[in-house]
């Protein structure tokens, strides 16, 4: 049930003004049941100085674009009443009229555009507003008889408006059926959502929790749990075989639908998402359309069902069955656009962004995990509200032609328009071995900064851990996971990269860095020793590109893996015998690869560092006591010792070598592959000859 978040304490402490509509704002968006992901919009009505220092009537609007969970004053547009109110006279106006006339009423330009349906909280004359999409409300407006359940439940204390899409019709519809109508606390919205309003923040935010709980009191009383969807057909799989199954059609899905754009996946196996795909009735409930306009951008009209034979728990099967229904859904969305469309139309990739698979899940489609991630949480809400219409009635949705004109209105689009432009890794992943070393970290950053999702792999867990954190925290939710990783035990690479496919989908950027480092003359170095730098660095590098190659061959959309060897991979190390040999091991594995790999499009390429002391697990260990005493100097003299050998007398840092994986990762290099980059400050000996 949802529940009052209203802290009368807190809220005492609040500005009066416009601090009172973000802190209600923020309650209303922080409770999913009550309000989608960058849905629903709230206004107040106050007096403010204009430029000239006059008193004014001002309404502050939700922008366009965010979302009231996390938004602050910044995304709240202010515009003048006197100029807004005379327009409910009209008879009609356009959408394009409408935007253009309300960005002359804002009071500072660089506010951000006004709400949709910034003339809803304009023509009701309330000084607080609140348009919310709650479940249990969209339930009663998305059943057939939701007339009917509306006055069992409200009385006459409500006012019903017939489904119009956002704009000034709707807007005009409901302030006049108000006006005739003062007695209602209450508009509900035919397949839309609810309105309410108060004299004050409290008042107003107060009244939407009451009426929500109303409904859901009702609804609540009603659903059958043994019955509720047509009752169970499957049984939902244990949950390590759920994710074993998973891991393995995640890489064939993720290829399917980025067939031209690629596309990240996230998995979801809650309860209620369980319990809706093993229903007799879901195979028909899921497709008979989206349960509100706001879900339509990031759903669809529809999601992709698949049946497949689950008793068989066969991964093969399903992968079959998934890639047939996704085949099949591309091409009835085609048709489903060339039925609709208007000229000046242009289709968004035809894939599905939401998969129903009985007795496993849900998994979701996005430009990016977090997009996936938010398809997937409104179809959470489109869930609920089947659950809830189908207890009252006959779950009911919107037509064909109503879904296209919301899935390709230029104003529900124009919301796309204010996300950053794509970069050069955007909608790719990247596992990085070693990811919590310096040279790793530092990969890890610069692979994100420019767009990339990360899984930073690492034997120090930990390390990782405070990596993908960081991360997290600049670049947003979801850009990265840690893993911990021994890279020579092949159980472990292969969890690791069934991880990543849970988590993402796939990956498309490998950089194999893990690495270590030890020193002795060649008659002092043990078999240990030397099996040991052969263990990491060249069976580790091994493995891990061996279960890239695999993952990437099953999305077929290519992919990139990038070497970390050393000058010692063509320059032969003093007292370095074990190690310089394994690093020139790496560099030819990574050109075997990339001779295999050219015609699926997978391209290998190695970069050359020397002495990257900087941050790095391996000069912190013995390996700079021993190579100083190869050297014949103190271990505080190398830093100086390998800058006077360079012919740019320079160091080499974590930042260059990240450059350089970013170069071979990258468009920039897309012609390239079976190539050594030696960024070592240059060290004539390692000339490549």
């Amino acid at each position: 049930m949802v529940q009052s978040l209203w802290d009368r304490s807190k809220a005492a402490q609040i500005q009066p003004g416009l601090d009172e509509l973000v802190y209600r704002s923020n309650l209303l968006g922080s409770d999913r049941r009550v309000c989608n992901w960058g849905g629903g919009n709230t206004s107040m009505k106050t007096i403010e100085k204009d430029f000239r220092g006059r008193d004014v009537e001002v309404m502050w609007v939700k922008g366009s674009g965010s979302d009231l969970a996390t938004m602050k004053a910044a995304h709240f547009t202010g515009l003048r009443l006197e100029d807004i109110r005379p327009l409910i006279e009209r008879e009609e106006m356009s959408d394009e009229e409408m935007v253009a006339y309300l960005a002359h009423c804002m009071i500072d330009a660089k506010h951000p555009r006004a709400s949709i349906e910034t003339l809803l909280h304009a023509f009701l004359p309330f000084p607080h507003v609140d348009h919310t999409h709650p479940d249990a409300i969209i339930s009663i407006c998305c059943a057939d008889n939701g007339v009917e359940i509306a006055k069992e439940i409200f009385g006459s204390r409500f006012v019903w408006v017939p489904y119009v899409r956002p704009g000034f019709t709707l807007s005009k519809m409901i302030a006049e059926a108000v006006a005739q109508n003062p007695q209602a606390d209450l508009v509900l919205m035919e397949k839309h959502g609810l309105v309410t309003w108060g004299e004050n923040a409290e008042a107003c935010y107060e009244k939407t929790i009451a009426m929500i709980q109303e409904a859901e009191s009702y609804i609540e009383a009603r659903v059958k749990e043994e019955t509720l969807f047509g009752g169970q057909k499957y049984e939902t799989l244990p949950s390590e075989e759920r994710k074993r199954i998973v891991a393995q059609v995640m890489p064939a899905i993720r290829g399917a639908v980025g067939e031209n754009s690629r596309m990240l996946l996230s998995y979801d196996d809650e309860a209620d998402v369980l319990q809706f795909v093993n229903s007799k009735d879901a195979p028909v409930l899921s497709q008979i359309g989206a349960a509100c306009p706001d879900h339509l951008v990031h759903t669809k009209m529809k999601p992709l069902y698949v049946e497949w034979d689950l008793e068989s728990g066969d991964a093969s099967g399903l992968k079959e069955a998934l890639l047939a229904g996704i085949a099949s859904f591309k091409q009835a969305y085609s048709e489903y656009f060339a039925r609709n469309h208007q000229e000046g139309d242009r289709m968004f990739e035809a894939s599905p962004r939401v998969i129903l698979i009985p007795g496993i899940g849900m998994i979701n489609t996005g430009k990016s995990a977090a997009q996936a991630k938010i398809s997937g949480a409104l179809y959470h809400r489109a869930i609920a509200v089947m659950r809830g219409a189908s207890a009252l009635g006959k779950f009911v949705s919107l037509g064909e032609s109503e879904s296209f004109q919301v899935e390709y209105w230029p104003l529900e689009l124009y919301k796309l328009t204010l996300a950053p432009p794509e970069a050069e890794f955007s909608r790719k992943v990247a596992f990085v071995t070693g990811g919590a070393g310096g040279i790793g970290s530092e990969t890890c950053r610069r692979l994100t900064a420019e767009g990339a999702h990360v899984v930073v792999a690492d034997l120090n867990v930990e390390g990782a851990q405070r990596v993908a954190q960081e991360i997290n925290e600049q670049a947003g939710e979801c850009r990265a996971i840690a893993v911990k990783l021994d890279v020579t035990k092949e159980e472990e690479v292969i969890g690791a990269f069934e991880q990543a496919a849970l988590t993402y989908g796939g990956v498309d950027i490998v950089v194999n860095n893990a690495g270590l480092a030890t020193s002795s003359p060649f008659e002092d170095t043990s078999l240990q020793e030397w099996n040991l730098n052969m263990n990491v660095l060249g069976t580790g590098y091994f493995l891990v590109a061996r279960e890239a190659f695999k993952l990437m061959k099953a999305q077929g959309l290519g992919g990139n893996m990038v070497f970390v060897g050393s000058k010692n991979s063509v320059y032969a190390g003093k007292n370095a015998a074990a190690y310089s040999s394994a690093k020139a091991l790496e560099i030819h594995l990574a050109r075997c690869i990339a001779a295999e790999g050219g015609a699926i499009g997978i391209r290998v390429n190695s970069v050359l560092p020397d002495a990257v002391l900087q941050g790095s697990a391996i000069w912190s260990s013995n390996w700079r006591q021993e190579r100083a005493e190869a050297y014949g100097i103190e271990p505080d003299q190398l830093e100086e010792y390998y800058r006077n050998r360079t012919t740019l007398l320079t160091n080499v840092y974590p930042k260059d070598i990240a450059e350089g994986i970013a170069f071979f990762a990258s468009s920039r290099s897309e012609k390239t592959t079976g190539c050594m980059l030696t960024i070592d400050g240059g060290v004539p000996a390692a000339f490549s000859r």
